[in-house]
């Protein structure tokens, strides 16, 4: 059996929710694509998975809108037609959109009727299917699938993926040890925290920090990325490392396992031992619904940077870097960049270098030809470990979880996540630096990328 969720983008959502203003008190209607975001094994349920991410909008009006009222709407069929056409050519899934300006979030029987016409054609023309979304005057929003003719199933389970975070369809209640943070948040909002999937891509210093976090926070599903074993070195800074686990070689994701299981708190974490990016670890990046990148690397930072672009999946991306200049002056800053649509990339902020990406990623995959190529004085070379402070590490995941919490929450206000965030501890201040996205960005000026979702080769990334 094959579960079904849908991601909904800002932008697109937005485009969705301006036909009840284009419309006033008459319906609306529109097409969509949507990228399709097949996970073979879900990480938590072990089972196959299929996510559909919004991809393109299209409004219908003009000479195609025939009529309209408060009750119904018609409109030429040859826009639908070009759909399907563009939706086979591109592997996409079309969708219909309409409000229901008077009336509730629920399908109708002329719904029923009309949609399974339309339903047949695309099926005829070799469609995976044929979604619809449906928008009430009161802002909901109901989305289906039809995979049959005859028969469609429901989208119990919406991520709305912006710098405001939402999952539609969330059920249950808040755990009794989160007594004192539903008395802040209140219980919608410890339940959308409690069922967010998230995904941390880094096991060190920051991960440590971070997940020991979402477990208190009530997160019920986690993932962790990392492939490196605890050493005498990180028992500065890895929350939850003992001396003996240096003694037996143990891998960081087996520390963070224990840390979990002895809490008996309900998490379920699921350990992936590779370094996010690698083939093996993107059925689970896809299944996630936020994913925090706590690598100190420029690779893993330029795959997540390019893969929450095609995903629609946030990327929460955190950054240290300190040195000590005099012996009583220090730069010590801590960074962190939420990755959403309209929000700029991590390559317009120069925060990941590629040439860096490109070297590491060589050092991975092949060491011989790293070897050669760093004798040859063609690449950088390691150069000597990075400065680590626990405190600072903590505090720099501690700004990541709360970024993602006045998404979730509305706890700064209504816009949601800052684009980036620096803090300087030597400074004792923070900072919201400016920066926009750069014209001709490949990530953020391809309008084609945003929630292409599955392509070949993955994030038509060529090694």
């Amino acid at each position: 059996m094959v579960t079904l969720d849908l991601i909904l983008l800002d932008p697109h959502e937005a485009q969705i929710r301006s036909l009840l203003t284009q419309g006033a008190e008459s319906e609306r209607s529109a097409y969509m694509l949507f990228g399709i975001a097949n996970i073979e094994t879900d990480p938590w349920t072990k089972m196959s998975r299929l996510r559909l991410v919004s991809h393109k909008f299209d409004k219908i009006g003009g000479d195609a809108l025939d009529s309209a009222s408060g009750r119904h709407v018609t409109w030429q069929t040859d826009g639908f037609i070009r759909l399907l056409n563009d939706a086979k050519t591109a592997g996409l899934v079309p969708a219909l959109v309409h409000t229901h300006p008077k009336g509730k979030a629920k399908f109708s029987e002329q719904d029923d009727r009309n949609e399974a016409e339309l339903a047949r054609t695309a099926l005829l023309k070799g469609m995976p299917g044929l979604i619809s979304i449906l928008i009430a005057g009161n802002g909901s929003i109901s989305a289906r699938i039809w995979t049959q003719t005859d028969k469609f199933v429901d989208i119990g389970r919406i991520l709305h993926s912006g710098p405001r975070l939402r999952i539609s369809g969330l059920k249950g209640s808040p755990e009794a040890f989160l007594d004192r943070q539903v008395r802040l948040f209140g219980k919608e909002a410890s339940r959308q925290v409690s069922g967010f999937r998230c995904g941390i891509a880094g096991g060190g210093a920051t991960g440590s920090a971070l997940l020991p976090l979402l477990l208190r926070l009530g997160v019920d599903e986690a993932v962790q990325f990392d492939k490196d074993v605890v050493d005498e070195t990180n028992l500065n800074r890895l929350h939850g490392a003992r001396r003996s686990d240096v003694d037996a070689k143990m891998p960081k994701t087996s520390i963070h396992t224990r840390t979990v299981l002895e809490s008996g708190l309900g998490m379920t974490l699921v350990s992936v031992n590779a370094w996010a990016g690698h083939p093996a670890t993107w059925d689970a990046l896809k299944a996630c619904d936020v994913v925090f990148c706590c690598t100190d690397d420029h690779a893993g930072r330029l795959l997540l940077n390019r893969f929450a672009r095609f995903y629609g999946i946030p990327v929460i991306d955190v950054g240290l870097a300190m040195q000590r200049r005099t012996d009583t002056a220090y730069d010590l800053f801590a960074r962190v960049s939420t990755l959403v649509p309209g929000h700029p990339c991590l390559l317009c902020g120069d925060y990941v270098d590629p040439r860096h990406a490109r070297e590491e990623a060589l050092r991975r995959n092949d060491s011989d030809a790293y070897q050669r190529l760093k004798e040859e004085a063609y690449v950088l070379g390691e150069g000597d470990p990075s400065p680590a402070v626990v405190t600072f590490t903590t505090e720099a995941a501690t700004m990541a979880v709360n970024e993602w919490l006045a998404g979730v929450t509305g706890l700064a206000g209504a816009d949601g996540m800052l684009p980036t965030r620096m803090r300087r501890f030597h400074a004792r201040d923070e900072r919201r630096p400016l920066v926009e996205s750069r014209i001709g960005c490949p990530c953020c000026y391809q309008a084609e990328t945003l929630g292409r979702a599955d392509v070949q080769p993955f994030l038509e990334m060529v090694s």
